[in-house]
């Protein structure tokens, strides 16, 4: 039987951004005025993936039941949205429950569309196909097995020309199996190739530079906007297609093959054209987190269309301009809101103990913390991915206490 629930914040979806976004504010309005919206059972510290991918992280290390990362003073409604009605102020859950709201918080991310190429999940699901991904906890740890078994050949690494979440982790998970093959002594024995359906390596100059420097060192053959639309495990071969000319097809022979699917919103968003652009992403004030139409709706993390890289930490710096904005809004304050620079950071791993830090803002300028050259491989970087960030996420981000390095910023850099 469908129930009618209400609520004076809907935040739906528990991701990183959901969960940081509800705990904020659970601590301000009073006790279960916040319902969080999500049907998983379990969260994931997502970017763990690619160490976990290169064999240097467990599983287990990335992993804890959603009860956990629930905060305190929250109701959570474990179930999932099926439909917006936000001219009605209310959603509808795939149980058939009916949540109304006073304001709401949109945070369902994006997700990998495997029917967009052709052959990919039945290559994911084959043992030994030599193909795999980073990019979910169902196949993360397939990476590293595949990699293990590999003896030599042509390897092949991919990247789609659509947006994704850590548009660097492609050439991160390369970076680290190369080491391994080096480590395994089998380098001089494999042809490493990245395809990418983008014109560039890296968005930044500065950054692209660095990447592009260290790809020519390895020897790694770089391919430039072409995306994949088909595996035939039968040949052992990828298909791929030009972007700038659609009949323009090529075909490459793989023992290793690490694939990025396309990335898609969930239906209940991208299929609603009130909410969304036609691309499926939430139209949001791209300064304020604000939708363009509906007032007291807001969007964050990858879900929203913010013209910037779909990190944690570009979520962990929009939570701090949410959260003004939301209060304020809550609060009928008619006063300027607070706006979000773009801020992102993507620490490229580029070795088992090496990592560029790049950190840069909505016009890809970088926007750098420490006064160091983050455009150099560092030890200290790689320390701090591996092994600082993984606590911070756990014990401040997700109770919504980390908005990124702004302060540190600042006072590195003596205002």
């Amino acid at each position: 039987m469908s129930r009618v629930r209400s609520c004076k914040l809907l935040v739906v979806g528990a991701g990183s951004a959901g969960c940081a976004t509800a705990a904020m504010f659970g601590r301000l309005l009073p006790k279960h005025s916040v319902v969080l919206l999500d049907a998983a059972k379990e969260h994931y510290y997502q970017p763990m993936f690619t160490l976990i991918g290169g064999g240097l992280k467990n599983f287990n290390q990335c992993v804890r039941p959603m009860n956990e990362a629930v905060p305190k003073n929250v109701t959570w409604a474990q179930d999932s949205v099926e439909s917006f009605h936000p001219d009605k102020d209310c959603v509808r859950t795939a149980q058939g429950d009916e949540i109304s709201y006073d304001f709401m918080v949109v945070a369902v991310g994006i997700r990998p569309n495997y029917d967009k190429i052709e052959g990919l999940k039945d290559a994911l699901d084959c043992k030994g196909s030599g193909v795999c991904t980073i990019y979910s906890p169902v196949y993360v740890q397939k990476t590293f097995e595949e990699l293990k078994v590999f003896k030599g050949g042509n390897m092949i690494f991919t990247q789609p020309s659509t947006p994704i979440k850590c548009a660097g982790a492609p050439q991160k998970i390369m970076h680290l199996a190369e080491e391994h093959l080096r480590k395994c002594n089998i380098r001089d024995k494999a042809e490493i190739s990245f395809i990418t359906g983008l014109p560039v390596l890296f968005s930044v100059k500065k950054y692209e530079e660095a990447l592009k420097d260290l790809a020519s060192q390895k020897s790694i053959h770089t391919v430039f906007e072409k995306d994949v639309k088909s595996i035939n495990l039968g040949t052992k071969e990828v298909t791929v297609q030009s972007t700038k000319n659609t009949e323009e097809i090529s075909k490459y022979k793989f023992d290793f093959l690490h694939v990025v699917p396309p990335h898609q919103t969930p239906y209940a968003l991208r299929g609603n054209k009130e909410l969304a652009d036609s691309d499926g992403y939430l139209t949001v004030n791209k300064y304020t987190l604000q939708h363009d139409v509906y007032k007291n709706v807001f969007g964050i993390g990858d879900c929203a269309n913010l013209p910037t890289s779909k990190t944690a930490a570009a979520i962990a710096a929009q939570t701090g301009v949410l959260y003004k904005n939301l209060k304020q809004v809550m609060e009928g304050n008619k006063s300027k809101l607070a706006e979000y620079d773009g801020y992102t950071s993507c620490p490229l791993v580029t070795g088992q103990r090496k990592c560029i830090l790049a950190e840069f803002d909505y016009d890809r300028n970088p926007l750098e913390t420490f006064p160091v050259d983050q455009g150099k491989e560092r030890m200290l970087f790689y320390w701090m991915k591996a092994h600082v960030l993984p606590p911070v996420y756990w014990s401040m981000m997700l109770r919504g206490y980390w908005h990124g390095p702004a302060l540190l910023r600042k006072i590195l850099h003596l205002g």
